[in-house]
């Protein structure tokens, strides 16, 4: 459901809270809060929209957190544990806490930023400039061949997991350079008919994954050092272990192996 961005909340509507402790957000029974935990000291309280209709706010505890009915987790397992339709909001509230800490002096002149009145930007009041939540577009690619999905691991996925393959997109790139480039580098292939699928935005820390379907048209898998582990051709019906079902690349690949049956259907 996409998000509506009013300056004021709605009073009609309930409140579903993200409230961190460092690294950590707080979810009682796997979901999101209605309240912050009782008896906290809260800091960064703020509006961040209606999604799901509910008031999105968003909070950092100070000081220790107290013993109650919840549990405290890093934010890619508290994903993996909310329900899917919260995950979005999780991700927004993850991002802007990362802009709001990360920009409080201009990069340019060093003054404290002052917050913008009507938007989530912030601007420098002795030189002017002005910043705006970062989000960094990364492609995502799956290739078929035939009845087959090229996929691959890096070295830092879990044992036995293999996914599509992924990049950052460059200055200057278009998503569909991007996609060309970062197959040949990662796996020595050459791409054709490319069809965007579907996007994702995925806080680790401000991506926005736009996902792709290619067709192999050439070359041998040559994993590039250093960043793939290894690299291969799986049927539909032998895929190895996938990425988690939250994830962009878990749904680009069922969709896949969807498109392939229809064809051989």
């Amino acid at each position: 459901m996409p998000f509506e961005l009013p300056q004021q909340p709605a009073p009609e509507l309930p409140a579903r809270w993200c409230i961190f402790n460092g690294g950590l957000l707080w979810l009682q029974n796997q979901q999101l809060p209605a309240h912050p935990p009782a008896g906290c000291a809260l800091t960064g309280q703020r509006f961040l929209g209606i999604h799901e209709d509910s008031n999105l706010f968003m909070a950092d505890l100070v000081g220790e957190a107290p013993p109650q009915a919840g549990e405290w987790l890093p934010l890619r397992p508290a994903l993996m544990a909310m329900p899917a339709a919260q995950v979005q909001a999780a991700a927004r509230a993850a991002q802007l806490r990362q802009f709001f800490h990360s920009h409080r002096f201009c990069g340019h002149c060093a003054t404290p930023l002052a917050v913008n009145s009507d938007q989530l930007g912030r601007h420098c009041p002795s030189c002017g400039q002005v910043y705006y939540p970062r989000i960094s577009p990364a492609m995502m690619v799956l290739v078929r061949r035939g009845r087959e999905l090229l996929l691959a691991r890096s070295p830092h996925f879990t044992p036995g997991m293999y996914s599509a393959l992924a990049g950052f997109v460059e200055p200057g790139e278009t998503l569909e350079e991007c996609v060309h480039r970062e197959t040949w580098e990662e796996v020595g292939i050459k791409v054709k008919n490319l069809r965007y699928a579907f996007s994702q935005s995925w806080p680790f820390p401000h991506s926005l994954m736009l996902a792709f379907t290619a067709e192999y048209d050439g070359g041998d898998i040559r994993p590039q050092e250093g960043e793939i582990e290894d690299a291969g051709w799986f049927d539909i019906d032998a895929l190895p272990t996938l990425p988690s079902p939250i994830s962009i690349a878990h749904h680009l690949i069922a969709h896949g192996r969807e498109l392939i049956r229809n064809q051989q259907a």
